[in-house]
C-alpha cells in the first residue's frame, strides 16, 4: 500500500493519512450497529477530531446519535433506512444498474480492483457495499479505492440526498465521504439530476458472478481501524 503523503489533485488540503481516517472511519460507521461498533467510539472520536473539520464534524454527529441511541433502536433504524429504502442503497453498481445483466459485469470491475491489491472478499460479500469500498480505499489501495468511489459518484451523491430528505442519523457519515472528494462536476450533476427523477433501472434478472444467495444488506465485517490514536 502507498505511503502516506499529499492528497491527489482534486481533493486540496486533504493528506493521505486524512483521507485513510476519514473513510476508515466511514466504513465502521456504515456497517451494521453492533456492541463491536459501539465499543469503538473512543477510537471513532479520534479519529474524527484528527481530521478537517468539514469530515470530522459530520462523524462525530453520527458519533452523538450512537452515544444518545439504544443499540436495537439502532439495529432497527439501520435495516429500514439501508434494507427497505431504495434510493438509500449501500451497493454502488445498484445506482447505475439497478439488478439488470450489466450490473454483474460492474460487480467484477470492483472484485478485480481488490485482487489486483491482493485482497479477496468472501463469496456471498458484494464488492460493491460502500463500507467495503472504503475500507479499500483506506487499507489496500487509496488511488484505486479513490477511483471507484469517483466512478460512482452520482449513485453516492444521491445516497447522501436521500439520508438528508429523510433526516437520517447516517447523513453525516456520506456528508464526511463526500467532503474528501472533489465538488461535483455539471456531468456529475447532470447524473445525479437523472437517478433523482428516474432511479436505478428496475429489471429483475439477478447476479449470477455474485449467486443468488448475497446478501442484500446487514452486517459487514471489517478489520480493526487503522487510524491514528491507538487502541480505545
Amino acid at each position: 500500500m502507498r505511503r502516506p503523503g499529499f492528497g491527489r489533485p482534486g481533493t486540496p488540503g486533504w493528506r493521505d493519512t486524512q483521507l485513510v481516517t476519514v473513510w476508515q472511519a466511514a466504513s465502521l460507521l456504515l456497517g451494521y450497529p453492533d456492541e463491536e461498533l459501539l465499543a469503538r467510539r473512543p477510537l471513532l472520536r479520534r479519529a474524527a477530531a484528527s481530521v478537517p473539520a468539514a469530515a470530522g464534524a459530520r462523524l462525530g454527529a453520527v458519533l452523538d446519535h450512537l452515544d444518545a441511541t439504544p443499540l436495537r433502536d439502532l439495529q432497527a433504524d439501520y435495516v429500514a433506512t439501508f434494507d427497505h429504502r431504495r434510493r438509500c442503497c449501500l451497493y454502488l453498481t445498484y445506482y447505475v444498474h439497478g439488478d439488470t445483466r450489466k450490473r454483474g459485469m460492474a460487480l467484477l470491475r470492483f472484485k478485480h480492483a481488490y485482487r489486483a491489491a491482493g485482497l479477496e472478499l468472501d463469496d456471498g460479500e458484494l464488492p460493491d457495499h460502500l463500507a467495503v469500498v472504503l475500507e479499500f480505499a483506506a487499507t489496500g489501495d487509496l488511488a484505486q479505492g479513490r477511483r471507484l468511489l469517483l466512478e460512482h459518484r452520482a449513485g453516492l451523491e444521491l445516497l447522501r440526498l436521500a439520508l438528508t430528505e429523510t433526516e437520517s442519523p447516517w447523513t453525516g457519515v456520506l456528508d464526511a465521504v463526500s467532503a474528501t472528494l472533489p465538488p461535483l462536476t455539471g456531468r456529475d450533476r447532470d447524473a445525479v439530476a437523472r437517478l433523482v427523477a428516474q432511479g436505478p433501472p428496475e429489471e429483475e434478472v439477478g447476479l449470477a458472478p455474485y449467486g443468488t444467495d448475497a446478501p442484500a444488506s446487514g452486517p459487514v465485517l471489517l478489520p480493526d481501524p487503522v487510524v491514528p490514536g491507538g487502541a480505545p
